[in-house]
Order: C-alpha cells, then structure tokens, then sequence
C-alpha cells in the first residue's frame, strides 16, 4: 500500500525531483512545493494520507468522517485526496471571506458526493476549535468514526518529514530551513526530521502580522490576540496547534508540565515561560516576523532582482532569509504555494497576473 501511495504521490507533481531545489543566489535558495495537484506544500502529505486511509478503508471494509479546519491550502489539498473515496465522508471548515479566491474554488466547486464544504464567519482559530472540540467528544467521536487530516493527525507531518531529506540531499550539506509558519506544522515535521539524525544548521520560523509564536519565542509570554487579516492568509494563526508539540519537545516531553501550560493559556489567554522552557525553544527554532508592507515589498524585490514571482507566504519567508547571516551555510526558503493562487495580491504589487500553476 505504502509503494502504491509513493507512486500516486509522485505521479501528482510536475517535476521529477517532486520538490526542486532553486538557488537565486550564492547560499540563497528556496525549495519549491507547491507542483503538486492544488499547487501548495500540502498537497505532498495530504496525497499520501489520502491514498494509506483509502486503502486502510477498503481492507477493513469501514468507514471514516474526516473533519478539517482550513486557512485556505489544507482544505484544497484534502478535497482534492478525498474527492470520490466512498468509504469517506470529508467536512472541510473555512473562515468565511478569509480564504483566497483560488482556494476557495479548489474547496466549493468539487462535485464529489463525499465533500462538504462549511463556511465559518471567524478565523481560522475558531475552526480549528471546532474540530477538536468534536473530535475531543470521545463517544461522538466513536460514534461518527471521526478522525482528521489535519496536523493534529501525526501522519500528516510525517508525511512532509520527506522534503527536508530530499533539500538537504540536493544541497549536500546541512542547511538553515525558513519556514513560512502558521500552524507550525510544517516547521515541527522538519524539527522532527532533525531529530530523526538529519543534518540541520538551524530553524527559523517566518511569521506574518499573526506574531503570537514569535512573540512567544523572542519574548517568552505566549498570549492570545485576534486573527488580523493579511495578504499571507494561510498564515492568520493566532494559537498555532504543534506548538504544543513544540513545548512537549522543550519540556523533555512531560505531558502534565506540556498541559499545564497549555490549561493556563486556555484558561487566561496568556502564559509566561520560565528560563529554562524558554532557552530550550530557542534551542530549537527562532522566530522573526514580517509586516504587510514589507510583505509586498519582498514580491517587488523577487521579481525586480531574480525575475522570480512569489506568493505572499514565500515572500514573508525570504524576507526572513535575507536578514540572515550566510557564513555557516546556505540558507533555504521554503516556497509553500505557487503565486497564482494568490494572484490578487501578485497583480497588486507587480502590475501583472502571474502565470496558473502547471498541474
């Protein structure tokens, strides 16, 4: 079953490498994953979930509701890997108006029977609290067969686990990997790759407006404020959910100490971390934080100095990378979405529509 999902995955993609490395500059570079079917980085998980639970499905002979909460790429992605399974049932919950208008196509327009699509009138916050409060409902989760693909879902990180093997490969070196982050699940699966013996110089994570995880980090008090909308709208997270991974990892994974925290951030909105938790994060990732000017500004500057038209999302991540200091390597931005999908704000800041996305 895993062979046959590899080659499915595989199949999806426009490129042979699946996730190619581009250099724009000496020690710059950023790694494209956005070839695949809805042309973002989730599509690489979401096609290996979406092929290993069909199969799962079909030799038990169950049936499984997948619930998932969505800034825009994941719910496309998952509607695209479940379309037409008859052993699935996906909800997808969007915050109303806060998708962009590509994704929100990719989402609605499915024709599948097995797909529903809800719009949410909050943020990407509040749908993710929906899903978990179901899914927290042990007998309604028994009951429904309720399950997720989102990152909650540890298959789902393993499943982009891969790609940061596959940089480091095409490098031939360790690297500093800038993430764009919202949910801080794709920063987590490439900390876990470090932890699995792959050699990393360091990881940054790209944060836009949407601070509360840079601020976590670089001020130690983890604290609750709305969503604000931005042009990187798959970044709009305000209580990233593997962050909490993230604090398990730092405290030596103590689960009461990990839900201690988490109960005082529920319960007040805000958490300060001792000494100790604090040099253990940043032992692990930093952070640093893009505002919406500089956000467009970093579109401009990729196209007028490396011809190259960038999402939103990437160019929060190079505007992180530029400031960083090459000597002890190459630096990697990841390119989390082809630019068409977002090519309102492209159009807006470059005078053009960038090209669609070839899958």
């Amino acid at each position: 079953a895993l062979d046959a999902a590899l080659d499915h995955l595989a199949g999806g993609f426009d490129d042979p490498l699946v996730t190619p490395l581009v250099e724009l500059e000496p020690g710059l570079f950023v790694l494209e994953l956005f070839r695949g079917p809805t042309a973002a980085f989730k599509d690489l998980a979401m096609q290996l979930v979406g092929s290993l639970t069909d199969a799962a499905l079909t030799a038990s002979g169950e049936r499984l509701t997948i619930l998932t909460a969505t800034s825009g790429d994941t719910g496309a992605a998952a509607v695209n890997a479940f379309a037409g399974k008859d052993r699935v049932r996906l909800v997808v919950l969007h915050p109303l108006d806060r998708v962009s208008p590509v994704q929100r196509r990719q989402m609605t327009t499915t024709q599948a029977d097995n797909v529903l699509n809800l719009a949410v009138r909050g943020d990407f916050d509040d749908c993710q609290r929906l899903v978990k409060a179901l899914l927290a409902h042990e007998d309604l989760r028994a009951q429904g067969r309720l399950s997720s693909v989102n990152s909650i879902n540890w298959a789902r990180l393993a499943g982009q686990i891969p790609y940061y093997v596959s940089a480091t490969a095409q490098l031939g070196q360790a690297a500093t990997f800038v993430v764009p982050t919202g949910n801080f699940g794709d920063a987590f699966a490439g900390i876990a790759a470090q932890k699995m013996g792959l050699p990393v110089n360091s990881f940054v994570a790209a944060v836009n407006q949407n601070d509360a995880l840079a601020r976590a980090i670089n001020d130690g008090v983890y604290a609750r404020k709305p969503a604000r909308e931005s042009a990187s709208v798959s970044m709009d997270v305000q209580a990233p959910s593997n962050f909490e991974r993230l604090i398990f990892e730092a405290t030596g994974r103590d689960a009461d100490r990990t839900r201690g925290v988490f109960e005082a951030f529920a319960r007040d909105g805000e958490v300060a971390f001792d000494a100790g938790l604090l040099r253990s994060l940043r032992a692990q990732v930093s952070a640093h934080s893009i505002d919406e000017a500089r956000t467009r500004e970093e579109i401009a500057y990729a196209w007028k100095t490396w011809e190259r038209v960038v999402c939103p999302h990437t160019a929060v991540a190079l505007g992180v990378a530029r400031t960083l200091d090459r000597s002890a390597g190459p630096i990697v931005a990841l390119s989390t979405a082809h630019p068409s999908k977002f090519g309102d704000v492209v159009s807006e800041v470059l005078g053009f529509e960038p090209e669609p996305a070839p899958v």
